[in-house]
């Protein structure tokens, strides 16, 4: 916030300039990258219009949480490829979870 200006001014500066903001009622919210995901729980989201475009704070605190690959697919790549599961856990991870494609890949090497 700038100095000496109350919320009030700096809300008809904003309305000037062309920017809403809006607070949202959010519950939850997830974050899912390739390897690990952040669930926010109870966040506080602001979206702010600025001339139509939106953009969205989130602010609050998360659990972040590695993303497995599922013991059933790893069997399975391990029995279709003919491999050890740990070769077929790698090959998983490698192809970012695509069981074809760790399969293939895996068959390849023969």
């Amino acid at each position: 916030m700038m100095p000496n200006m109350n919320p009030r001014q700096m809300k008809k500066l904003m309305k000037k300039a062309g920017i809403k903001t809006k607070e949202l009622p959010v519950n939850e919210i997830i974050f899912t990258f390739d390897d690990k995901k952040w669930e926010f729980t109870d966040p506080q989201v602001t979206e702010i219009d600025m001339m139509g475009q939106k953009t969205f704070q989130v602010v609050g605190t998360f659990v972040e949480r590695e993303i497995g690959i599922p013991e059933e697919d790893i069997k399975m790549v391990a029995e279709k490829a003919n491999v050890s599961e740990e070769e077929a856990r790698k090959a998983l991870k490698d192809s970012g979870g695509d069981i074809a494609e760790a399969i293939l890949n895996l068959s390849k090497g023969d």
